[in-house]
């Protein structure tokens, strides 16, 4: 398949697929090692355009871009093969994390800043399958910011309340996502996430989305949406029987008909496009099947988000590669035309990985609306 992409669509796409090496020390400060996702990135400012690009994974380390600060104002020339192709700036440490609550827990440990504008978190480090390998997703480091102390295990509703409260006064934060760990197998998660959402609703008005496996009772669609959830991510990762059998043991006992289920009675509650999956590009899912998938998704209005595999450092799929730029040229190009030819945009998402978009280059490759 022949794509074509503008220049600012393909050194996004091809920085999320190669990654970046960081000249400067100080420039990884900010980075994220492990956790929930995403992981082993770093916020990267492309021509006006906020992106998460990793930096501390195999491919980052023998990467052709290279980010060389060039003054006192923090931006940097974008080098590849030693050629400057930009410059490039890095978003500034919010303010919020400077704070810590009245027990001494420093703000960062509970909520961190995506992007530009995101506040996120995962509300319960862990989940039932993280400790088997043979249940576990093998792409995830859920446990490695929790081991390095880096959050703590369950962030409390009063708390989110604090850190979101100081980060919308502070740092301009627009919208919230809040995943979890599955702490079981009925609720998934759910109940959490109501608690949650509640008491942040309570202190702001800021928008959020929850993320979490299909519960096993749909009314928790219309208790997310009632507790102040306003949209909502349930991740597939991988969409064919075999990858995620091989990827995901746990989670792929949680059928694709279950998601899809879930999705048409979420879409209910939340509405259309306010509704989306996390797809993840390079785990073995062919263009073909990840494009079958996401028409069916888009159908009934759910925004697939697609985003390049990252492979995590101390996971068991940290050699893994990296898709190319053209593997993911050859999805995103036609998967925006799909999401064009049935209204859903990035931008009418209220909160939530779609609508930040970091990511992923997909929605530079979305028609802006005239």
């Amino acid at each position: 398949m022949q794509t074509v992409s503008t220049p600012h669509q393909q050194l996004i796409t091809e920085l999320q697929s190669l990654g970046l090496r960081l000249n400067d020390p100080n420039a990884g400060a900010a980075s994220r090692r492990g956790g929930a996702g995403p992981s082993d990135h770093k916020a990267v400012v492309v021509d006006g355009h906020t992106v998460m690009i990793p930096v501390h994974t195999a491919s980052a380390w023998s990467s052709p871009f290279v980010a060389a600060p060039l003054g006192p104002d923090g931006t940097s020339a974008l080098l590849r093969d030693g050629i400057s192709v930009g410059v490039i700036s890095f978003p500034r440490q919010p303010r919020f994390y400077k704070m810590q609550t009245m027990d001494g827990i420093p703000y960062s440990k509970i909520a961190t800043l995506h992007g530009s504008d995101v506040l996120a978190t995962t509300v319960l480090q862990s989940c039932i399958r993280y400790e088997s390998r043979r249940k576990s997703c093998q792409f995830c480091a859920i446990g490695q910011s929790l081991a390095a102390s880096r959050t703590i295990l369950r962030k409390t509703p009063e708390q989110l309340a604090e850190v979101a409260r100081a980060a919308v006064l502070l740092d301009n934060v627009k919208h919230m996502v809040m995943t979890t760990g599955t702490p079981n197998a009925t609720d998934r998660g759910a109940q959490i996430l109501c608690e949650s959402a509640f008491a942040v609703k309570s202190a702001v008005n800021l928008p959020i989305q929850g993320q979490c496996e299909p519960p096993d009772d749909d009314l928790w669609f219309k208790r997310m949406h009632d507790a102040g959830i306003d949209s909502l991510g349930m991740h597939l990762e991988a969409v064919t029987p075999e990858v995620r059998a091989r990827i995901m043991p746990g989670k792929a006992s949680v059928s694709i008909a279950r998601y899809f289920d879930a999705f048409e009675s979420a879409i209910e509650v939340f509405g259309y496009g306010q509704v989306s999956t996390y797809i993840l590009a390079g785990l073995g899912d062919t263009t073909e099947a990840i494009l079958s998938i996401c028409e069916k998704l888009i159908a009934i209005g759910v925004y697939p988000f697609v985003v390049p595999f990252v492979p995590i450092a101390g996971t068991p799929l940290e050699d893994h590669p990296a898709p190319s730029p053209q593997f993911m040229r050859e999805l995103l190009t036609p998967l925006a035309a799909m999401l064009e030819s049935r209204g859903l945009r990035s931008t009418d998402i209220k909160a939530g990985c779609g609508r930040c978009g970091a990511c992923s280059s997909l929605s530079t490759f979305e028609k802006k609306p005239s």
